[in-house]
């Protein structure tokens, strides 16, 4: 191909870069992760490389292609699109979608990509693949780390919940088996149940600390299916029945018998086990509530728990979910039971809500939208 060629190539690019970047928009948009994104968010970094495909035509220098592109558009574009949902094979695609625009934009005009211009075309958009792909496999492996890390915290925290339980039950029976006459050896097991549970507070309590820092939005799996409510509740209240007895806090199931949801059982469990946690912490003596009814006939359900404990003051409402939210009042906490809830909550796609004045108490609320296995169980 002429030398000459290269620089028409060039001149071709700049000229037609708006025709060119709307036909890329037009087959990039078939792709999947593509298809609800704007003009602006779906062009991202494209106009600059563009320009920088023909600064390096008319450089005619393939050298220093590489160490241009580092700095410049491919790495962040590579970052852009883990936030819009490409999976990696798309992000190559679209390079190569861009590849093949600028072929026909060539062919339209009469130039036949050949020889410097080739070599150059080919240079910048495989340098600009491996270092997009380099950044969006880089970022992704931390935030799967990063997931499991935060995760890890989060079941840390929910362990708390029984293992609490479990220490005030050995405290209870500490106290009575003595005046029940005993054997050492029941002591004596007694106390090796309350040293290994110190044990295991300990171990959770530095997995929570070294996993605090890296909390961020996780991604949840989750496994919905159609499962009664009130089980799931009632056995909760029993899980808790030292700890609120010890408070000397009555717990009540307003859930109706035949109240079905589609949700995480295990995830949904949680919600209420740190709810009902929480309402009890701050309920000593009082009532906690726990309830939930069906919002329409496809199957959507709101839930909540209630207690007419100390309440939260006004200046706290709107960061209570917040991860690392802690309440000055209440030593030890880390932050993570209310955040834990909010989580869980959204993976549903459901919402979470508070209402609370202070000496009244509080009541958090929280909605799961219907699914299609709930529908068909009973929605109309």
């Amino acid at each position: 191909m002429p030398i000459n060629d290269v620089d028409k190539l060039a001149v071709l690019i700049k000229q037609e870069r708006d025709a060119l970047l709307s036909r890329w928009r037009q087959q990039v948009k078939e792709l999947p992760a593509a298809r609800d994104l704007d003009a602006p968010t779906l062009n991202d970094h494209l106009p600059d490389l563009i320009d920088e495909l023909a600064a390096a035509l008319q450089v005619r220098s393939d050298e220093t292609i590489p160490e241009a592109l580092a700095e410049r558009s491919p790495p962040a574009h590579g970052l852009q699109r883990i936030q819009d949902g490409f999976d990696i094979e798309e992000v190559v695609a679209e390079y190569n979608i861009l590849r093949g625009c600028i072929h026909d934009l060539a062919d339209a005009n009469g130039l036949r990509l050949q020889g410097k211009s080739f070599h150059i075309l080919n240079r910048v958009l495989d340098g600009a693949i491996g270092l997009a792909v380099q950044t969006y496999a880089t970022q992704q492996a931390k935030d799967v780390q990063q997931r499991r890390e935060e995760y890890l915290a989060f079941v840390a925290h929910d362990l708390r919940n029984p293992l609490n339980a479990i220490s005030l039950a050995t405290s209870i029976l500490e106290r009575k088996l003595p005046e029940r006459g005993a054997s050492a050896e029941s002591v004596q097991m007694l106390k090796t149940l309350r040293r290994n549970v110190a044990h295991l507070d300990g171990l959770i309590g530095k997995v929570i600390e070294e996993n605090t820092h890296l909390l961020s939005q996780t991604g949840i799996k989750l496994e919905r299916r159609v499962l009664d409510l009130w089980p799931l509740v009632e056995a909760l209240i029993q899980d808790v029945h030292p700890v609120a007895g010890t408070a000397s806090t009555q717990m009540l199931n307003e859930v109706p018998g035949d109240l079905v949801v589609y949700a995480d059982a295990s995830a949904l469990r949680r919600v209420f086990q740190n709810l009902i946690a929480n309402a009890i912490l701050y309920t000593p003596g009082g009532e906690v509530i726990i309830g939930a009814r069906e919002l329409d006939a496809k199957g959507a359900v709101e839930g909540w728990v209630s207690d007419n404990g100390a309440g939260i003051p006004q200046e706290r409402l709107d960061k209570v979910f917040d991860k690392l939210e802690t309440d000055p009042q209440k030593e030890g906490g880390l932050g993570l039971g209310l955040a834990i809830v909010k989580t869980f909550i959204e993976a549903h796609d459901g919402k979470v809500a508070v209402e609370s004045k202070e000496g009244l108490g509080s009541k958090f609320r929280f909605t799961l939208p219907a699914g299609k296995a709930a529908i068909d169980s009973g929605g109309s």
